[in-house]
């Protein structure tokens, strides 16, 4: 494990720090990236059928997208959020066809859609350089997803990003898992207030990301220093989390600035990346709070 780049939690200033090739990092102003259209002409980012009352009803809320249509199956009661969906749609005139549970579960593509499914337009991306300006006011706080393949724990991280304050997502366009059906049930409606980047390769995004001046941090088990640690967080900052399993894969561990750690004190090796994100990423808010 390459340690050329490991800083302390008093490290230097962006401006004086160095790349893990020893070389001096040089840092722009915030925003400055060579523009390149960050956009996966094949998959995108998906996003497009979403699942669950609350997402669905988040989905209406946040009229961010067009709603093609919504499906409801005919054994739910039109109670509670099922009604509030019922009104945003008839507000923004989405079609709503009642369908047999049979055909609804059919067309599920995760194991809870609670009877409700909305067929809408993908996700929007954007370029790398626009999640590198301050979004009212906040510097960035960014979450890079280095090969996160569970549907499920990608919509748990975007859960806990979009309630921690994070102001963008970048995912890459290979080896990951995109917002798949069961990524929208289980991020509750998070996806329609969040931003995403998709880019090539996240090594060569996170170099970028320090020449623009963003401290990249990423999270590993066997990280030099504690996330408590940190004192970096009232910066530019991108959280680097691992896939599943194999964790931050060698190259990205490299191009981080740091490697920290959560520290542990029971029998169970490592946490859940969705777990470890929602522990690291309210650390960030708690720092800048």
């Amino acid at each position: 494990m390459a340690n050329a780049r490991r800083v302390s939690a008093s490290g230097p200033k962006p401006s004086q720090s160095r790349s893990s090739s020893g070389n001096r990092r040089v840092s722009g102003p915030l925003g400055q990236v060579e523009r390149r259209p960050y956009v996966s002409r094949d998959r995108g980012l998906g996003g497009d059928q979403v699942e669950g009352r609350q997402a669905v009803r988040e989905l209406l809320r946040a009229n961010r997208r067009r709603v093609k249509e919504i499906w409801l199956s005919d054994s739910v009661e039109r109670v509670g959020i099922v009604e509030e969906i019922l009104d945003l749609a008839i507000k923004a005139r989405v079609p709503v066809v009642t369908v047999s549970r049979v055909k609804l579960d059919k067309a599920a593509g995760s194991e809870g859609s609670q009877g409700v499914i909305a067929f809408t337009e993908k996700l929007n991306e954007v370029f790398l350089e626009q999640l590198l300006k301050p979004v009212n006011g906040v510097k960035p706080f960014l979450a890079v997803l280095d090969g996160v393949t569970d549907p499920y724990n990608l919509g748990a991280i975007l859960r806990s990003a979009e309630c921690a304050g994070v102001t963008g997502i970048i995912v890459p366009e290979h080896r990951s898992v995109h917002v798949t059906p069961a990524a929208t049930k289980s991020a509750a409606g998070a996806i329609e207030y969040l931003r995403f980047a998709l880019v090539p390769g996240i090594p060569n995004c996170l170099q970028e990301l320090s020449r623009a001046g963003v401290w990249c941090v990423g999270l590993d088990g066997d990280g030099p220093q504690s996330i408590y640690d940190v004192s970096l967080y009232d910066q530019p900052v991108a959280l680097v989390f691992g896939a599943e399993g194999k964790g931050l894969s060698p190259l990205v561990k490299q191009r981080c600035d740091i490697v920290a750690s959560i520290p542990q004190h029971g029998h169970i090796p490592s946490l859940n990346v969705s777990n470890a994100a929602a522990l690291a990423m309210f650390e960030v808010a708690r720092a800048r709070a």
